[in-house]
């Protein structure tokens, strides 16, 4: 794979820096076509995304950028615990401040798993930024297989040397990000949690992309994306493939993104 240039910033808060990286494409149109806004999930950071934002650039034609949310990665520890509302909270805090300081203006919403849930609520807040919206085995509501799903990574974080693989990218966080997954998402308050009112917001094309495998939700969770867009929507499932199909199907994800952009 042909190496590409980086970007590196910080980017300001009022509780604390944010880390984000760009990815410069070298096609001669990226600087006409806006940006791809990568979202990560629950347990990601930036260096999580590996190779994936590169080899998107590469494909598309774009530039890439993917940040670390406030407590993940290398940006500032959260001050406190995830608020029932962090997922839609996140287009007016953190995507808020991202786009003010890189001076993203249009640009392309790209979410995995609940970074999908955060797509879609940047999609509801900037319908005449967001040009596109992707969302990879994204949770649009709780249901009993998410759960069940993270009952057993619960238990597999507690085997010996779990915590400390995380801590290799989340340093001291490791155990902050853990709790704030799980203890999130299993709160008996949480239940009732959906994204019907942002999904009816979004004005742009959807692209819902999702295993059929996935451990953290049936394929009734891309179906609700869908249905509840009034705009143009496709569903991709793809056969055999888990809660990571860009990690699990690069080249198939990177071959649809691109067709689809196009």
């Amino acid at each position: 794979m042909q190496s590409i240039p980086t970007q590196e910033y910080w980017v300001n808060t009022d509780h604390g820096r944010l880390y984000a990286k760009r990815w410069l494409s070298p096609a001669e149109q990226a600087n006409t076509h806006p940006p791809i806004v990568l979202f990560h999930d629950s347990l990601g950071c930036v260096a999580l995304w590996r190779d994936f934002p590169s080899q998107l650039a590469q494909a598309t034609g774009r530039d890439v950028i993917a940040y670390d949310r406030l407590g993940f990665g290398r940006s500032d520890a959260h001050p406190g615990k995830l608020e029932r509302d962090f997922i839609r909270d996140e287009a007016r805090d953190g995507v808020s401040q991202l786009r003010s300081q890189l001076g993203i203006d249009a640009f392309v919403a790209f979410g995995h798993s609940v970074g999908g849930g955060m797509a879609v609520g940047c999609a509801a807040a900037y319908p005449t930024d967001c040009t596109a919206l992707i969302t990879e085995s994204a949770q649009a509501f709780v249901e009993e297989r998410t759960l069940q799903g993270i009952r057993e990574a619960q238990v597999s974080f507690w085997q010996p040397g779990q915590i400390e693989r995380l801590a290799r990218y989340h340093g001291d966080k490791a155990s902050w990000v853990l709790h704030a997954w799980v203890g999130t998402w299993l709160a008996p308050d949480f239940a009732g949690w959906n994204l019907d009112d942002e999904l009816r917001r979004v004005t742009c094309p959807v692209l819902a992309i999702h295993g059929d495998q996935d451990e953290f939700g049936s394929t009734l969770q891309p179906q609700r994306i869908a249905a509840r867009v009034e705009g143009h929507s496709t569903v991709e499932i793809f056969a055999g493939v888990g809660h990571v199909p860009h990690r699990e199907s690069t080249d198939a994800v990177l071959a649809l993104v691109t067709a689809w952009l196009s």
